[in-house]
């Protein structure tokens, strides 16, 4: 363990492979975020070890020479758990755990586990529960036979905890249990999205920690969590908001992420219901991320997996105020320009351009946040006059 502000740290590694499909950048760019969970979770990450390999070993998923590189590592510097970017099967899982003789976690199981942490209300806990026995089903032969097992920390929240791993057929129900429950409040929050009226619906979608949250408090006036980690929000807030004299609902929701546990998908249904109910996306990206277009694919290919790729959406490019590009010296006359030199306005004429539905805000600062409220009071406004052309007149428009 490592404290720092009287917090214990585990320590861990990390490990990942570069293939045909995850060049040397992309594998970095996923450890970087690895490592960002990682914390979030409650470890301290010492070393990161990377493989080059055409496929992961159907074994160890690792060489032989690497597992006993890592091994000799995890002996020499007292590391307690090995954390792999990229999710492993039920074998695989119990044969590194065999010969590194530590807690092997995956990218999905560490997802989970950081879910754990943020679930508050009893809804998101079972949603998480389920997702966890969902996983843990395939992987209870053998699973974490030694005594680190008993310590808890990080992959060990939730169901793994218990005794009831040591049966399938217990698990088995109490997946069937959760399911039930599950639809059951499924049901209830169908009914409540029901009764909310005819006021149109608008949903803040990206990735976790662009600053959605940040956002819905300034927009709604509201005190909803927001923190820089990862999934700092996991329940959904819905808000009434009034922008001129137009209302409509605001809902805040689960923050997305590449590589998110199918497991997630399946549980989270009914929140996600809230993004494929809505009329309009605010679509929240964090321009000073370096990887915010690698973040936009990511968000759009969960859209389209849950049914929602075909919404209004309107680009809200957030953290400006942190947006920094890299700089050339003058007399280098070797560097050749990338997007990472971007200006703003560079940024704004370039694909940006040609995306008619697209602000920049800095959220946290309310910089150009009058800008932001006027187009959302149009869209809001033309889906309203839609629904009901002949109460138009009513609403004239923002600002005037």
């Amino acid at each position: 363990m490592i404290e720092k502000n009287n917090i214990a740290y585990e320590k861990a590694i990390l490990v990942g492979i570069i293939t045909q499909k995850q060049d040397a950048t992309k594998s970095e760019e996923y450890l970087d975020e690895l490592e960002f969970l990682a914390h979030t979770a409650g470890a301290e990450v010492l070393k990161r070890f990377v493989q080059k390999m055409d496929i992961p070993n159907p074994k160890t998923f690792i060489g032989t020479g690497k597992t006993e590189e890592i091994r000799r590592y995890i002996e020499e510097n007292d590391v307690s758990v090995a954390i792999f970017d990229d999710e492993l099967s039920p074998a695989q899982q119990k044969n590194i755990e065999r010969i590194l003789q530590v807690k092997i976690i995956d990218r999905t199981n560490l997802i989970l586990d950081i879910f754990a942490q943020r679930a508050k209300t009893s809804y998101a806990r079972t949603q998480v529960e389920l997702a966890q026995y969902q996983y843990l089903l395939p992987r209870l032969t053998g699973l974490w036979t030694h005594l680190e097992r008993q310590r808890g920390g990080i992959g060990m929240r939730g169901p793994g905890e218990t005794e009831i791993e040591t049966d399938r057929r217990i698990v088995r129900d109490r997946i069937s249990l959760l399911k039930k429950k599950l639809a059951t409040i499924d049901k209830q929050m169908a009914v409540q999205r029901g009764n909310r009226g005819a006021l149109v619906r608008v949903a803040l979608v990206g990735y976790t920690n662009v600053g959605k949250s940040t956002l819905m408090n300034v927009i709604s006036k509201s005190k909803v969590f927001a923190e820089n980690k990862l999934f700092a929000t996991l329940d959904t807030t819905v808000r009434k908001v009034v922008i001129g004299n137009l209302p409509f609902l605001l809902t805040d929701t689960v923050g997305f992420i590449r590589k998110l546990p199918t497991q997630l998908v399946e549980s989270f249904k009914s929140t996600l219901d809230e993004v494929r109910e809505a009329d309009l996306l605010l679509h929240v990206v964090a321009i000073s991320h370096p990887s915010f277009e690698h973040h936009i694919e990511s968000v759009n290919a969960i859209l389209d997996e849950i049914n929602a790729a075909d919404k209004p959406v309107l680009m809200v490019f957030n953290k400006i105020d942190a947006y920094t590009p890299e700089t050339i010296d003058e007399d280098d006359l070797v560097t050749q320009k990338t997007t990472a030199h971007n200006t703003l306005q560079d940024w704004k004429n370039t694909w940006m351009n040609k995306q008619q539905d697209a602000v920049f805000i800095s959220a946290l600062n309310k910089e150009n946040l009058e800008e932001f409220r006027k187009t959302v009071y149009k869209k809001v406004k033309a889906i309203h006059i839609k629904r009901f052309p002949y109460n138009h007149f009513l609403y004239r428009e923002y600002g005037e």
